[in-house]
């Protein structure tokens, strides 16, 4: 640190400071004395003139009573003796014509002076004469020749009304002024009196100028000079970098609290400078140990430094090329970034590769930064570069797992739909949507996927679809607008930037109508085995038509007339009797038709009376007893009512057999042949049972009974697809179906549904 000179005494601001302080003094002192002097002087004047004035005055006083008297002795007496006062040179009195009439100075007298001579001038400098003037104007200062100034005050002598009537000597009333009083008194003493006061008040100016000056210095040198020459050592301390000193300035003036600004200032850049220091230690640590390669190029690229990152992974020296330390080349890269940072300044980013000092394939994302000098130019670059050799081999792991993954997804069967979370659009779809719904990729994705449904029943699936994980027998619309039947399953999945719905669906088109073939089949089946009891219940109707048409055929050929109530009675018989086999033939035809699949409304009590209806004739022939336990307040239910009319009369044929073969060869009381049909609500689901007084299931095939074709009938009496069919049914309805039985004692079939909301 060079160490500052002295200044010199005129560049020292205590100095400068008393240098522009005593020239202002000065020249306000100057000032102040000029003007007090020339206020002196211009009094003094003005003491002499009204002193000389009222002098003149007194003369004129004095000598207006023997001018009356014309006594000329008294007018020179009275001149004479006062003349002899010290100050006046001589009085004057002259007439209008300008001739001296009277005089202290006897040689004078009777002498003319010319009218424009200055003490007449006065007056006679216009034409007429003055009659009015100012005191001012009728004074005059005589120069001094070999004595001291002189003051001259002339004073007119006015012709009074006295003067104009007395009978000494007339003068005309017209005459306005009669001759002229000259006063001429010396300015000796009034000159030195002024010589005097000036005198002194330069001396006064010139003590005041050298005590104020000398104040002014020692307060300069005290307050400002000391405390500045103690405060540039403990700058130039602190700029040597001891920044611990301390200046200790008692004053709380500025200079008290530069002081403290420049101790707080030291302390402050030791802190700094600590933490500068700090840093700076923190910053070449993370230079070198940062878990990147850092470089430092020139304009040649050669390596001006790097950190140990950089040296572990490839084998260099200071001052090697960059493109031999990277990538073992000769010559530069084409597209270098470090280039092109020298070219426009600013920082680029690139991918690069090159094999380290072990000679391994090596990946690295770079970015270079300027390095500026003072003047703005760039001088260096730094090369940040972080390997990405992990992840270029996992992006390649990830394309194959893509690759796969696409293979996997377009290779899958059944349709699959990624949608949004919110809106169900279609972000993407397999190669499987075109061969189910002949639908194309681009033709399908941006959809919505609620497009595929009917439109009535859209707003409803859409809650649906958020809100449950498998959708069963769901009717979509293809392409060509024919409808299929579809399973739809629905799970979260995770898609590139976001949280899908992904949808996958199963054509259930043909199972449903191989289904749909083999419930008909077990409707027949059941229509089949059911002619017994059919016959039975038609047999009733018929019967009482053809006793009402006997009567009736034998009272006309005995040409007897039927009274008009016994002919209404039999007529109303008939009538009804006909009603009653026309709904076992429809509900024999409904039962037997194809139904669509449809879920309604549904009070279950009234869909198991229908069903026993068919049974009642013929569970009555064969002495089975039917009790039953019915809830009349059951809540209603969705399901299908056709089809599960068929379950219950499966469950109702069930029973008969199971009761028929066990009490086929054994007697039985009353109530041991007993069907019980049940329907109530438990935890909020309504149940439908049907109890039996048959056999039982043996315990180790009741989990198999509703397996499609098992049977524990003989061969010839069934087909086992009763019970499966009618778990289908049942779970296709929402509800639920399974059996408890102890051997010996009866089965009984329990039926679930969730109450309707």
């Amino acid at each position: 640190m060079k160490k500052l000179a002295t200044p010199s005494l005129r560049h020292r601001l205590g100095s400068k400071l008393i240098l522009v302080v005593g020239l202002t003094l000065l020249v306000s002192i100057t000032t102040w004395a000029y003007f007090n002097i020339q206020s002196q002087k211009q009094k003094a004047m003005e003491d002499i003139v009204s002193g000389a004035d009222r002098m003149a005055g007194t003369i004129k006083l004095g000598t207006h009573y023997a001018m009356m008297l014309n006594s000329r002795d008294d007018i020179n007496q009275i001149i004479t003796n006062i003349a002899k006062l010290k100050e006046i040179q001589y009085i004057r009195i002259y007439n209008k014509a300008g001739q001296i009439k009277y005089s202290n100075l006897p040689e004078e007298l009777d002498q003319t002076t010319e009218i424009e001579a200055e003490a007449c001038y006065i007056c006679h400098r216009s034409d007429p004469p003055l009659t009015e003037i100012s005191l001012a104007e009728r004074t005059r200062i005589l120069p001094a020749t070999n004595g001291p100034r002189r003051l001259g005050i002339i004073t007119p002598i006015r012709n009074e009304p006295a003067c104009a009537t007395d009978a000494c000597h007339v003068h005309p009333a017209d005459k306005k002024i009669l001759g002229a009083l000259d006063v001429v008194v010396s300015l000796k003493g009034t000159d030195f009196a002024i010589s005097k006061a000036r005198r002194d008040m330069i001396g006064l100016a010139g003590l005041a100028f050298l005590v104020t000056a000398t104040i002014i210095s020692l307060f300069v040198w005290r307050f400002v000079n000391r405390p500045i020459s103690r405060l540039i050592d403990e700058t130039q301390l602190i700029a040597k970098g001891h920044y611990e000193s301390d200046v200790r300035i008692k004053s709380k003036d500025e200079m008290g609290q530069l002081a403290l600004s420049i101790n707080q200032m030291g302390g402050d850049i030791d802190r700094h400078q600590a933490e500068l220091n700090k840093q700076r230690d923190e910053y070449q640590a993370l230079f070198q140990l940062v878990p990147c390669l850092i470089t430092v190029q020139d304009r040649d690229f050669r390596l001006l430094q790097y950190n140990q990152e950089f040296a572990d992974k490839f084998a260099s020296q200071p001052g090697e090329y960059c493109y031999q330390a990277y990538k073992g080349r000769s010559t530069k890269c084409i597209n270098c970034p470090v280039e092109k940072t020298f070219q426009d300044g600013r920082s680029h980013v690139s991918e690069e590769a090159g094999i380290d000092k072990d000679g391994n394939i090596t990946h690295w994302m770079l970015r270079t930064s300027p390095i500026h000098n003072e003047a703005g130019e760039v001088i260096a670059a730094m090369e940040l570069s972080l390997d990405i050799s992990d992840r270029k081999q996992l992006e390649s792991q990830l394309a194959q797992s893509e690759k796969k993954y696409h293979t996997i997804f377009n290779s899958i069967p059944n349709p699959v739909f990624v949608l949004d979370l919110k809106t169900l659009d279609i972000l993407d779809c397999n190669d499987s949507v075109r061969k189910v719904y002949d639908y194309s990729s681009e033709e399908i994705i941006g959809r919505s996927f609620l497009d595929l449904f009917e439109e009535e029943g859209r707003e409803h699936y859409r809650v649906e679809l958020k809100t449950r994980a498998v959708l069963n027998q769901v009717r979509h619309i293809r392409k060509s607008g024919k409808g299929i039947f579809v399973t739809i399953r629905i799970s979260p999945c995770e898609y590139p930037g976001q949280v899908v719905w992904l949808a996958t669906t199963s054509d259930i088109t043909k199972r449903l109508e191989a289904e749909q073939q083999l419930i008909q089949a077990s409707k027949m089946a059941t229509l089949g085995e059911m002619a017994t009891g059919v016959a039975h219940e038609l047999n009733q109707p018929l019967s009482v038509i053809k006793t009402a048409s006997s009567f009736c055929i034998k009272k006309i050929n005995k040409t007897e007339i039927i009274p008009r109530d016994i002919m209404a009675n039999l007529l109303t018989k008939i009538d009804g009797n006909v009603d009653r086999a026309t709904r076992i033939i429809n509900h024999m035809r409904e039962f037997a038709r194809k139904g669509d699949r449809k879920l309604a409304s549904t009070q279950l009590n009234e869909v198991l009376e229908r069903a026993f209806e068919i049974f009642s004739q013929q569970l009555k022939v064969r002495g089975i007893e039917v009790i039953w336990d019915i809830d009349a307040d059951l809540p209603r239910v969705k399901c299908d009512p056709d089809r599960m009319e068929q379950v219950f009369i499966n469950l109702l044929l069930n029973a008969r057999d199971a009761i028929e073969e066990r009490w086929a060869h054994q007697a039985y009381g009353p109530g041991d042949k007993r069907i019980t049909l049940k329907s109530h609500v438990h935890a909020n689901q309504v149940c439908m049972e049907v109890h039996d007084t048959g056999h039982g299931i043996p315990g180790d095939i009741i989990e198999k009974i509703f397996e499609p074709f098992f049977t524990t009938k003989e061969v010839g009496k069934g087909t086992g697809l009763g019970l499966s069919i009618s778990y289908g049914i049942v779970k296709d309805c929402g509800g639920n179906i399974f059996a408890r039985s102890d051997e010996g004692q009866g089965t009984v079939f329990i039926i679930t549904f969730p109450r309707e909301k």
